[in-house]
């Protein structure tokens, strides 16, 4: 008899961009803790795997100006999961952390910390960013700007694997019988050695979550991931890409069930399909702010537009960027605009993109059902905004399907995920040497 496959769900509360809508007083500011605290407890209700909290190592700013659907001030991930895990108790608790700068010994403690404090509920979203604008606050940020020795990409990607690998070996220095082992790490970016002052958590180690659509992020996930988390897509689109990052694990000696793949989504609910889709289309103009508009436009034109009425027609210009993806883009802008008449801002709200599910509870349950049980994702990553509402009226349809937990079955975040426990593996390797050790002697 086949199984049915069980859908996990995840909240993820980002930093920049024009799903991070935040509106204050109802939800209170994205710094405070109260607002945070919230968002957990009705994951936390919702019986969801896990809530996401993106990273922001800069002000989100573009040409001198701050985003104005974005917040000032972001606190640190770690940080504040390490609050949250105090005020949730089954929750899974994931930090988005940027490889390209810190050490790893500093970052693998923080992130145990966080993992032993909340009881093995712990993750890692392991992100990789080459903004110049961010490495100028760190230290590391030099290997963005070497005169031109190094491409500063590959130097960062270099950077990025070691720092994955050595953390993880950290993380299983510790035998899984709570005994502590040297560990010696040689590579071109980090050259350490000592003992690391934590032991195991009840899941073994924190959770690694990485994302992107790129060949090199689909092997990477497949080679060390335990969440893969993807942009949305159509059915089609979706299963092909599932299938593809499923078959990669072989070579890996891994599991189809030892990576969870679950694109990021947004989901808009109404009493009637039409009043779902006049809501999408009014967070849409919320989200499309005259001065987002302008920051949409200086991206694809790649030039200053601040004199540029976004009440008014698109630019006249030529992009300052002439390769074929940016004259395509600009290209189905101009004809878009031309079709329906549509001034730059309206372009901008046309051609952004489309809330992933809209209409009933009862279609947006099934849409999602659908998607799982015809293996285009092993779940979803839901965008912060709309949360309790999909908590009280998509989820006990989901539940009712038998398509979602009706209550948590583990306390940990592996648990929740149905991925094995890391320490078998270090078991097997510790008996391992201990039977090469008594052939020697």
């Amino acid at each position: 008899m086949t199984v049915r496959p069980r859908m996990h769900l995840a909240v993820r509360l980002p930093s920049t961009g024009d799903t991070a809508v935040w509106t204050p007083p109802r939800t209170g500011p994205r710094i405070a803790f109260p607002a945070c605290e919230r968002l957990a407890r009705t994951a936390e209700r919702g019986r969801f795997d896990f809530l996401l909290l993106d990273e922001g190592l800069r002000l989100p700013e573009h040409r001198g100006r701050l985003h104005d659907l974005d917040p000032v001030g972001w606190a640190e991930p770690v940080a504040m999961l390490n609050a949250l895990a105090g005020v949730t108790a089954r929750l899974g608790l994931a930090a988005t952390v940027n490889t390209a700068f810190g050490e790893p010994y500093e970052l693998a403690r923080r992130l145990a910390t966080l993992d032993q404090l909340s009881s093995g509920r712990a993750a890692w979203h392991a992100v990789t960013a080459t903004d110049a604008r961010a490495g100028a606050n760190f230290r590391a940020g030099a290997h963005f700007r070497d005169g031109g020795r190094t491409d500063p990409a590959e130097a960062v990607v270099a950077r990025s694997g070691e720092l994955l690998s050595v953390v993880r070996e950290l993380w299983r220095s510790w035998t899984p019988d709570g005994e502590p082992r040297p560990f010696a790490c040689r590579g071109r970016c980090f050259d350490i050695e000592g003992e690391f002052g934590l032991p195991r958590s009840p899941q073994g180690h924190p959770v690694i979550i990485q994302s992107g659509e790129s060949e090199e992020a689909r092997e990477s996930a497949a080679a060390s991931a335990d969440v893969h988390l993807v942009r949305h897509g159509s059915p089609e689109t979706a299963r092909v890409r599932y299938a593809d990052v499923k078959r990669r694990l072989a070579a890996h000696g891994r599991a189809p069930r030892d990576l969870k793949v679950m694109p990021a989504v947004t989901v808009v609910l109404g009493d009637t399909a039409a009043e779902a889709q006049e809501r999408a289309a009014g967070l849409r103009r919320q989200r499309v702010t005259p001065q987002y508009a302008l920051y949409e436009l200086e991206r694809l034109w790649g030039v200053d537009l601040a004199g540029h009425d976004p009440d008014g027609p698109l630019p006249g210009i030529a992009p300052r960027f002439r390769d074929a993806e940016t004259l395509a883009r600009v290209g189905r802008w101009r004809a878009l605009a031309e079709e329906k008449g549509l001034s730059s801002r309206e372009t901008v709200i046309e051609a952004s993109g489309r809330q992933s599910f809209v209409g009933t509870p009862d279609s947006v349950a099934a849409d999602l059902d659908a998607h799982v049980r015809q293996q285009a994702a092993d779940g979803f990553l839901l965008a912060a905004d709309g949360l309790e509402e999909f908590v009280d009226r998509v989820v006990p349809l989901l539940q009712e399907r038998g398509a979602f937990r009706a209550e948590y079955r583990g306390a940990t975040l592996r648990s929740h995920l149905e991925l094995e426990h890391p320490a078998e593996e270090g078991r097997a390797q510790v008996k391992g040497r201990a039977r090469m050790k008594g052939k020697s002697a």
